[in-house]
């Protein structure tokens, strides 16, 4: 299987359940490795013929600046199913990182995986 990646995508927006939270943009970051067959592209160097991560991440990042979730499982959920349903993938693993959420140099946020991996 082929997989193209995207790491540290790195968006503001509204994510939390306290009240400051709701009113205060909070910067998301996403690393994506996604399952997508490359051989036509790479033999004929057509862009339509791929996985184009630029239209990818700017699909996403219009998406995640115009939402207001509570919940980072929430978005994660949300953010794979854009990417099998409208890009045709057929297993996405996503980090989703909330930075700030704790005081200090903590990480926080979330692992998921969706669709079917395979491993040729």
């Amino acid at each position: 299987m082929d997989r193209i990646f995207i790491t540290g995508l790195s968006i503001s927006t509204i994510i939390g359940i306290y009240d400051w939270e709701r009113t205060t943009r909070q910067r998301v970051v996403i690393d994506l490795e996604m399952s997508a067959d490359i051989a036509t592209a790479a033999k004929a160097e057509d862009v339509d013929s791929t996985l184009n991560y630029k239209t990818l991440s700017d699909t996403l990042t219009n998406y995640i600046e115009n939402s207001e979730f509570q919940l980072i499982e929430t978005m994660a959920s949300k953010i794979c199913e854009i990417i099998t349903q409208d890009f045709g993938v057929a297993w996405v693993k996503l980090t989703l990182h909330k930075p700030d959420a704790l005081a200090g140099d903590t990480d926080v946020g979330v692992i998921i995986e969706r669709g079917v991996r395979t491993d040729a």
